[in-house]
């Protein structure tokens, strides 16, 4: 039993193993070829995160989905390029609108070079990924397409909230379905795509991947409020103090409606407060890791990646379709 990819997942076959573990380190070279210019300074900005590591989840998805078909097709790489740098554009954008500081471990672009340069960079990743994709054909052009308009979609939804009568966290489920679960469904059905897998194939591993990715979105609502920076690469709370609505804090605020418990609505009124003061995010941090809702996120974390080992059940059984029942495990590890 080896080691590969995010979250320690282990890998069983040793033939698998070299597969993933070739491909990973190809979409590599890919990702550093991709964000290099001719002019220096946007190369360093390009590379930023590139440099700083990260799990590269959706690469592997795309590496573990083309074990289905031929995984050596000359599309698998380049489309697994596609996807990670259009992530990797998003999280310039989102630390922007975040005004986050770090990401990864390391100063956010935002942080070291200003906005303008954040989101110009984003832009220009954006770019080099359509570059690539348009050597893969039309139909991964229309399927990148759909996917990006629904990430744009989910992260307006986002900013604009749920409409009067709406329930927050129906609304909240639709936001991370676009701006999440849509490109990981992307990295399971390009994998299976271009290694020519059968149809039932691609739409089972994009069905998986859709559901997978919501589940590892509330892994990271969870890791926002209840781990340190050392585990999630960024500054704990960083969606608490910025006002951006996770599952946790909407699961406190249907409690506190429903059932008027004082500690509840204390909670409440000290979430719409100025939690930009140290003391009082620190100490709605503390209060939220103690909360029930805090937990019931982690249900609903199971719930969905339950729901993506299930859609798995149709494929024969072997070994990367036992890696992808794992990552279902390693996700829901992450959230405790």
């Amino acid at each position: 039993m080896t080691v590969v990819g995010p979250f320690g997942l282990s890998v069983r076959d040793q033939a698998l193993e070299a597969d993933v573990q070739t491909g990973l380190s190809a979409v590599e070279a890919g990702l550093l070829d991709a964000t290099k210019s001719e002019v220096p300074f946007i190369t360093d900005a390009a590379q930023h995160l590139v440099r700083a590591g990260g799990k590269r989840f959706r690469p592997l998805l795309v590496m573990l989905a083309a074990q289905f078909g031929d995984p050596y097709a000359p599309g698998v790489v380049p489309s697994a390029v596609v996807v990670e740098l259009t992530h990797l554009a998003t999280l310039y954008h989102d630390d922007v609108m975040d005004e986050a500081e770090v990401r990864r471990g390391v100063a956010s672009a935002n942080a070291r070079w200003g906005n303008s340069v954040a989101v110009l960079t984003g832009d220009f990743l954006f770019a080099r990924a359509s570059h690539i994709l348009a050597d893969l054909g039309p139909e991964a052009v229309r399927i990148q397409a759909e996917a990006f308009e629904r990430l744009v979609t989910g992260q307006i939804l986002e900013t604009a909230g749920p409409r009067d009568g709406r329930d927050p966290v129906e609304h909240y489920l639709d936001v991370i379905g676009g701006k999440t679960g849509s490109l990981i469904a992307v990295s399971g059905r390009f994998g299976a795509m271009m290694s020519g897998a059968d149809e039932r194939v691609v739409d089972i591993l994009t069905q998986y991947g859709e559901r997978l990715g919501v589940a590892f979105q509330l892994a990271d609502d969870v890791l926002d409020i209840a781990s340190d920076s050392h585990e999630s690469g960024k500054t704990p709370g960083t969606d608490l103090r910025e006002g951006i609505p996770t599952l946790p804090v909407l699961h406190l605020r249907a409690r506190a409606q429903a059932q008027g418990l004082p500690e509840d609505l204390e909670l409440v009124e000290l979430l719409d407060g100025d939690l930009t003061d140290e003391t009082r995010h620190g100490e709605a941090l503390r209060r939220l890791r103690l909360h029930p809702a805090l937990e019931q996120a982690r249900r609903d974390t199971v719930r969905y990646a339950q729901e993506a080992r299930a859609a798995l059940a149709p494929l024969p059984e072997c070994y990367a379709k036992a890696a992808l029942e794992e990552l279902c495990d390693a996700v829901v590890h992450r959230a405790g």
